[in-house]
């Protein structure tokens, strides 16, 4: 598979979530640039800290899904936020979703099920932006998943591209639906995003990593935070 959506949430943490959401955002860009994949923002909800609220992206190259796939679940940071004056550490989490895309044949989408409206777009592109109701969001009424892009210059551009991530997200859930049938649990995709429900820590006063699932530990973090994925990514194909 080599197309994903990438969906990132702030959880616990107030800003310090989006701040850390907005940290996990730039390192899969900077480690999709090291490995020469395309990356393209689809929709965020930035806050004036230079964090997200929400934040999905394309990203498309060779093996990209086998890379990333065990990069969904919740991510937890200790560290002395940038808006705390007394220095005390701050626990605050995020959540990551990595879905393949799926062809359009693959899930059957029934028009009359969605609602779509238009608005004037904020995002990348200039002024033309704001001048036309580019941007789009799309309601699947039976699941209730709501799905927005504004990137493009064009409603029909960034409509392609939210039915791509509805796409996505209902090829999912059927899987989730498939593997509770089967007795098995798949809720590690993104879970309540609850500070206690975690995949991996990044502990900034220790300078450390740490993987739950898999046992290991990683240091220098701001290298990692950087694009630095490598001996994240080596691990887990040594586990498989």
């Amino acid at each position: 598979m080599n197309k994903i959506i990438l969906e990132i949430r702030a959880g616990a943490g107030g800003d310090e979530a989006a701040i850390f959401a907005g940290d996990l955002a730039r390192m899969y860009q900077r480690y999709a640039q090291r490995r020469g994949w395309g990356f393209s923002i689809i929709d965020s909800n930035e806050t004036s800290l230079y964090g997200y609220k929400s934040f999905v992206a394309g990203i498309s190259g060779e093996g990209c899904y086998d890379a990333l796939k065990q990069e969904s679940g919740v991510h937890r940071v200790q560290r002395v936020p940038k808006t705390e004056k007394a220095g005390r550490v701050h626990t605050s989490t995020a959540s990551v979703a990595i879905m393949p895309e799926v062809e359009a044949k693959e899930v059957q989408i029934n028009e009359g099920d969605l609602e779509v409206t238009f608005s004037r777009g904020g995002g990348p592109g200039g002024q033309n932006v704001n001048k036309i109701e580019s941007a789009v969001r799309v309601l699947h009424k039976p699941s209730g998943i709501v799905i927005s892009s504004r990137v493009e210059r064009s409603q029909h551009g960034n409509r392609e591209r939210a039915m791509t991530i509805l796409r996505a997200k209902l090829h999912e859930a059927q899987m989730e639906e498939e593997a509770k049938k089967s007795g098995l649990n798949r809720n590690e995709q993104i879970g309540s995003a609850d500070r206690s429900e975690k995949i991996r820590t990044y502990n900034f006063p220790e300078d450390r990593i740490t993987d739950h699932r898999i046992g290991k530990k990683f240091h220098n973090i701001e290298k990692i935070l950087d694009g630095d994925l490598d001996k994240i990514v080596e691990a887990f194909k040594k586990q498989s």
